[in-house]
């Protein structure tokens, strides 16, 4: 049976569930390729549903719901990954094409899954244990010692739902709350990288360079590409990893290996199998981006070139800061994008439409040039500004605009 095609396009179908800010920046990717992404929102103000013209409104945890934004469709996707394992294998049932399927997907919502996995895999993690007791945890610390990492197995993302716990009475605590948890040995880590891949349903693969994410409170703050001074052994290691991986799950799409890099090496910390936080960077820093990737491999349309279109490129979050307080006395939010547009007019922002809270990812910004330590601040100082409304006097404005 031939794949569904749009009555008036007579172009491909691409539902995503989710109507985030990656579904938002999905959706842009599709216009330029013909399309208009259909959206699973959950509500008419989320951030994709501002934008696309084919939404649809319902719960990603009800099967009618995805059903529906199912029907007609040539390919589901995802723009999160806290969809129901057993609804996605009934849509599968029905005859819908999954990308990636229920059983790839699982390893990115299943934190025990993924250990299980790469264990037998033999890839590079930390020491790691399944807990259900304060005894568990115990034994698990006299073997890697305290601090230990707990983690909830499934729904943890930016930060929440992991825990850093010095003692048994903090671990029994975290399991009556949380019944059975991941423990994981605290690594000594260098710091945090991440190596994207694209791969199409007959194993193309395309692979960009490896990234340094900068994490702040658990949330992902400024991305560097390419991760500053990572030997090539290193880097082609990772991405290596990220293709193995990939290959093993039957991954359809993208896929994000969130990474430790220690003085030993790289071990793996999580999986995400959609467009990812640490790609943005590649909308104007390569010459195809994650988001037109992720449709190009869903579809199995051949994948693009990932080169970079600047020897460094730097995406920093704007997260929700001194502007978003309900006290804000400071310049307006079109303001702020006003004076942000005239001192860097080369700085690219995205802004996603949502409403402004402290800590939350209203948007990003991505610079791009030849010296890390330059574009990395003018990328940060353009998005402190548009979080607090503070200049750095580095960067001191030079007109009263």
């Amino acid at each position: 049976m031939p794949a569904p095609l749009h009555p008036h396009t007579a172009l491909p179908v691409v539902a995503m569930i989710g109507g985030g800010q990656l579904a938002r920046m999905t959706h842009q990717a599709a216009v330029a390729l013909g399309q208009s992404l259909r959206v699973l929102a959950a509500g008419p103000d989320e951030s994709a549903a501002l934008v696309a013209a084919d939404v649809r409104f319902g719960d990603h945890r009800d099967l009618d719901a995805l059903r529906a934004v199912a029907g007609g469709a040539t390919v589901v996707t995802f723009d999160h990954e806290h969809v129901p394992t057993d609804h996605l294998e009934a849509l599968e049932a029905a005859g819908t094409r999954v990308a990636p399927s229920p059983g790839a997907l699982v390893h990115a919502q299943d934190k025990l899954v993924l250990r299980r996995a790469l264990g037998e895999a033999g890839e590079p993690q930390p020491a790691w244990a399944e807990v259900s007791s304060a005894a568990d945890v115990e034994v698990f610390a006299t073997a890697h010692r305290w601090p230990v990492v707990l983690k909830t197995p499934r729904g943890g993302y930016d930060g929440k739902g992991v825990f850093v716990v010095r003692d048994v009475v903090e671990a029994a605590s975290l399991l009556e709350r949380h019944g059975t948890l991941l423990a994981e040995q605290r690594v000594a880590m260098v710091r945090e990288l991440s190596a994207q891949v694209a791969r199409s349903p007959f194993g193309q693969v395309a692979v960009w360079p490896v990234v340094e994410t900068v994490q702040r409170d658990g949330v992902c703050a400024e991305v560097i590409a390419p991760a500053p001074g990572l030997s090539e052994e290193r880097a082609a290691a990772a991405q290596e990893l990220a293709v193995r991986i990939a290959d093993r799950l039957g991954v359809v799409g993208m896929l994000a290996v969130e990474l430790f890099e220690t003085p030993d090496g790289i071990l793996v910390n999580e999986l995400a199998m959609r467009p990812h936080n640490s790609g943005h960077w590649t909308i104007e820093g390569a010459r195809t981006s994650q988001f037109e990737q992720h449709l190009r491999a869903v579809l199995d349309y051949p994948l693009g070139s990932t080169a970079m279109t600047a020897p460094v490129a730097v995406m920093a979050n704007v997260l929700g800061g001194a502007a978003a307080a309900e006290d804000w006395s400071g310049p307006a939010l079109d303001e702020r994008i006003h004076h942000f547009m005239a001192h860097w007019p080369d700085v690219k922002l995205h802004w996603y439409g949502k409403t402004q809270r402290r800590g939350r990812k209203l948007g990003h910004v991505t610079a791009l040039g030849d010296d890390v330590a330059e574009v990395r601040a003018r990328a940060v100082a353009a998005a402190r500004y548009l979080a607090d409304g503070v200049v750095d006097p580095a960067f001191a404005f030079e007109h009263d605009h």
